[in-house]
């Protein structure tokens, strides 16, 4: 078990799914938490009372500016500085390259590629010298969909950013890397396998298997902690194998 003891971190879409992994993750380590959501307040306050949250979850809606801003403020008088975080905020609407329409590649790429560029950029000045960004990606970013070709670009495009970043961030010793997830268990991967395209794409997983949010939760923390001090600009990829 790492430990994060003392250490402030902030999660993006952090009530569901990955993003409830990667927060009880921290939180165990000994992390002090924050999550964000944008509109399930539900969720978002169940998994803080589960994952003993000593904040209160705030709303934020990574592709709204505005949004975005008063979450810094919130943040900032809550805490101050923040040592981690990790844009995890997410979102995909599968369909066939024929049939994508304009509203809908704006939305998934505004939300995965646009969001963790202004959440990073207005975040940037409460972050410490010395932390770690993590940024969530996926192995369709080198793999194809099959039927996201927004989502495929926008978290090709994360890895760019992510490594732009890690030049930036050097300066400050501040790391960031990404991980790039498989077909893990989620809302979104089990609508997914409604496609049979899909599970064909699946059954090549040289692990046999779909990950679990917790596994890709690991990565995280190893990310975020001291254990990858000499880490920045990396893609790990936590895919069962399905990159290769």
């Amino acid at each position: 078990m790492l430990d994060l003891s003392g250490k402030v971190a902030l999660v993006t879409g952090g009530s569901k799914n990955i993003g409830q992994a990667i927060t009880l993750a921290l939180t165990d380590a000994g992390c002090r938490t924050i999550i964000t959501y944008k509109s399930d307040a539900e969720s978002a306050l169940e998994t803080s009372r589960y994952s003993n949250l000593i904040y209160p979850p705030i709303q934020m809606d990574v592709t709204n500016l505005d949004s975005v801003v008063e979450a810094v403020a919130k943040v900032g008088e809550s805490v101050g500085k923040l040592d981690i975080l990790v844009n995890n905020a997410g979102y995909n609407y599968p369909n066939d390259f024929d049939n994508i329409v304009w509203p809908e590649w704006e939305k998934v790429l505004a939300t995965n590629l646009s969001g963790p560029f202004v959440v990073s950029r207005l975040f940037w000045r409460l972050l410490a010298d010395g932390a770690a960004i993590v940024n969530i990606g996926s192995s369709s970013a080198f793999t194809g969909g099959p039927r996201s070709t927004h989502y495929s670009a926008s978290k090709l495009g994360l890895v760019a950013l992510t490594q732009n970043m890690a030049l930036f961030g050097a300066r400050q010793g501040i790391r960031v890397n990404i991980v790039a997830a498989g077909y893990v268990h989620s809302n979104m991967a089990d609508k997914g396998m409604e496609s049979e395209v899909v599970r064909k794409t699946v059954e090549r997983i040289p692990l046999g298997r779909l990950g679990e949010p917790g596994e890709v939760a690991n990565c995280v923390l190893f990310l975020a902690s001291s254990l990858s001090s000499y880490v920045t600009g990396a893609t790990i990829h936590c895919n069962g194998g399905l990159y290769f």
